[in-house]
């Protein structure tokens, strides 16, 4: 029944924003506007826009965060910038955070709805057992690094977590474990866009680096220990 709950919450929420969008030209105008604003790189303009919203300024932009899952093209670290542009560094961090969860359970449950069965079809079935093996080896840390590197495509990840039926709990533990830092690391160095960009550059090269050596680290003492078992 869980299952069938967290799908049912999830089907929903993505209906429903999709709908409003349709059928409420109210909504519809607040996601263009709000498009325009985020694109014109205007600090000024963006910090004002949302919180003019007063109270629902961090509902809109978690809204946004839950939005982009479906908009390709829209960087998953935009929002976080403007989070920390209007409501600073502890309040950008805490409604960044909210956000990823969000975004990514939603993500996570499309996902396990589509089914490893579409993945195989997209993939085939060799690859498909590659990825698989993949995330059952280092699905944790895999996560982790993608979320805290701002520059790879975390919410393909989500989605291919739960298309392969991995743990909920395991799930959001390791994009918590990605997402926190990276929030934190945006708040501080949001404010000022030239150190921002080379922050996140070394943010997410070092984390790759780090996961490289892991995944090498892990690959020898597994071949070692074959060695001794043979």
């Amino acid at each position: 029944m869980s299952k069938k709950l967290s799908y049912i919450v999830t089907g929903s929420i993505v209906a429903g924003l999709i709908l409003l969008y349709f059928l409420y030209p109210p909504f519809q105008g607040f996601i263009n506007e709000t498009w325009q604003i985020l694109w014109s790189e205007d600090e000024t303009k963006i910090r004002n826009h949302f919180k003019s919203f007063g109270f629902w300024g961090p509902i809109a932009i978690i809204i946004v965060m839950v939005l982009q899952i479906f908009l390709v093209v829209f960087p998953s670290w935009l929002p976080m910038i403007v989070a920390v542009l209007a409501y600073g560094f502890w309040g950008g961090a805490l409604i960044s955070i909210v956000g990823v969860f969000c975004a990514s359970s939603i993500a996570f449950y499309i996902g396990k709805w589509l089914g490893e069965d579409h993945l195989e079809k997209i993939m085939g079935k060799s690859k498909n057992k590659k990825v698989e093996y993949w995330v059952s080896e280092y699905g944790f840390w895999t996560i982790a690094i993608f979320r805290i590197s701002p520059f790879l495509s975390n919410d393909a990840i989500s989605i291919v977590a739960g298309m392969l039926s991995m743990k909920y709990r395991k799930f959001i533990l390791a994009t918590l474990t990605g997402i926190i830092p990276l929030s934190f690391a945006i708040a501080y160095f949001g404010q000022d866009t030239d150190t921002l960009k080379n922050g996140l550059y070394w943010i997410g090269g070092a984390g790759i680096v780090i996961y490289g050596i892991y995944v090498y680290i892990d690959y020898r003492k597994g071949k070692k220990e074959k060695i001794s078992q043979s």
